[in-house]
């Protein structure tokens, strides 16, 4: 499909044009959201657009846009390495989500994971290189035991082959043991690309150390596609009547993460970091929620990650502008944008609380959705999840005051102001984000309830 070949074109011809790569790199971008605007469901062979992944896609190519002009204003993502390693990765991305084959995904969310670790890479500090490795070890790891996963729920169903769709149809006749075994190597290894708890370790230094505009493909890409792997399997899986509920998995890693990222937002002092592990307790929180299962509580999953990916990315826009106006990236050197810069100050703040989950943004209508579920499914849940939920929430309503309101600190000299190029991505998510809550259009209310139905 166009939405994978356009951006792999692009990464192809990128390394050859040095000097306008960060235009092209937008150019290839809006071609590419204009390629998922055009999309039809359905597909042949091993790429098919259905109700799972529509709206997934869709959200990719906002946030591929958005972060492609954003990308031109960072200074060091004028590079034609970073640019190629783009567009390489929203191709790979694309074709992970779009995949209707187990084996094919595996090897795109590789692929995918490779050229995000040239992009943290790609400043070449000794800061920015430990955390590529570290992204590469500990993602390494993860997804060679969702390649085991793989293997193994083949060996369960030896004559489905690996698309979705035969996979559930043969599911209910398989070794209920072999496919238990295959799911949990399957969560902990996408899971480990979803920064759900314990093999979260490389999210924060990858956040913390590559360029801005690559947090913002990873917060609001890569988690995403991961977790949505994890919903193919678990939509194999929970087909047959004999193995363990794969929710009850899902809520065990969700639960932890949750707490742990929620009570862990407290201690960081590095703004980057800080949204990192916000980006980890949003997770969690999807973790949950399609845990639960059931139409209300998979709807409340997927309102998470689509909310997720739209504020998290203006989070990280806004915020990376700031830092290269502060010529720092901790917490305390950052203050009173709304003084200093009143456009970029509100909009990150306004992005800040949206991730906090306060009205008037998706993420509230989640949790609020979340909240609703666990009550009538599971209310012994309720606890752990308001506890994270009000603390993580707590944390970031104080970061939002420190970074935004109060004096300003002090610009560095010739810093480049927040023009255009951070201004329109940014409030263009934010209004997005915005309008999902109180306008979502019927079209995209119908795509989502269908989506719901899926991991069951």
């Amino acid at each position: 499909m166009w939405a994978v070949l356009i951006p792999a074109l692009g990464a192809a011809i990128l390394p050859l044009v040095p000097r306008v790569a960060h235009w092209l790199n937008i150019a290839f971008a809006a071609a590419t959201l204009l390629a998922v605007l055009l999309m039809e469901a359905g597909g042949t062979g091993w790429l098919r657009l259905d109700a799972l992944n529509h709206p997934l896609v869709l959200v990719a190519g906002v946030v591929g846009l958005a972060t492609a002009v954003f990308s031109a204003h960072e200074r060091v993502s004028h590079s034609r390495q970073y640019h190629a390693a783009f567009q390489g990765f929203c191709a790979a991305n694309m074709l992970a989500m779009l995949s209707d084959n187990l084996g094919l995904m595996w090897v795109a969310i590789e692929a995918a994971t490779l050229a995000s670790v040239i992009m943290v890479a790609s400043p070449r500090s000794t800061a920015a290189l430990e955390a590529a490795w570290k992204f590469f070890i500990l993602c390494g790891v993860g997804i060679a035991l969702a390649l085991f996963g793989t293997v193994v729920l083949q060996m369960a169903l030896p004559g489905a082959g690996l698309s979705f769709a035969a996979l559930r149809a043969g599911a209910a006749a398989a070794d209920p043991g072999l496919l238990n075994l295959a799911f949990i190597l399957l969560l902990v290894g996408y899971g480990t690309k979803s920064g759900l708890v314990p093999l979260h370790h490389w999210l924060p230094d990858a956040h913390a150390e590559g360029p801005v505009p690559i947090t913002a493909v990873l917060s609001g890409l890569l988690l995403t596609t991961a977790m949505h792997a994890v919903l193919r399997a678990k939509s194999v899986v929970g087909a047959n009547p004999g193995t363990i509920p794969p929710g009850t998995f899902l809520l065990v890693l969700g639960v932890a993460t949750l707490l742990v990222a929620a009570f862990g937002l407290w201690r960081r002092r590095d703004a980057r970091r800080l949204f990192a592990w916000s980006s980890i307790k949003h997770l969690g929180v999807a973790a949950i929620a399609f845990g639960l299962g059931g139409p209300a509580a998979n709807l409340a999953g997927l309102l998470h990650l689509i909310g997720h990916a739209l504020v998290k990315s203006a989070v990280f826009i806004g915020l990376g502008a700031a830092v290269q106006l502060k010529g720092s990236q901790r917490v305390a050197d950052i203050g009173g944008l709304i003084a200093s810069h009143p456009g970029l100050g509100w909009g990150l703040g306004l992005a800040v609380l949206g991730a906090a989950g306060l009205p008037p943004f998706m993420l509230f209508a989640s949790e609020f959705l979340l909240l609703t579920s666990a009550g009538r499914q599971a209310p012994w849940l309720l606890l752990p999840l308001l506890l994270g939920l009000l603390v993580g929430a707590a944390a970031l309503v104080r970061a939002a005051q420190r970074l935004c309101l109060g004096p300003a600190t002090p610009d560095v000299p010739d810093a480049p102001a927040p023009g255009l190029l951070v201004q329109i991505p940014l409030w263009a998510l934010l209004l997005l984000a915005f309008f999902g809550m109180l306008a979502m259009p019927a079209p995209i209310a119908a795509m989502l309830r269908a989506a719901a139905e899926v991991p069951g």
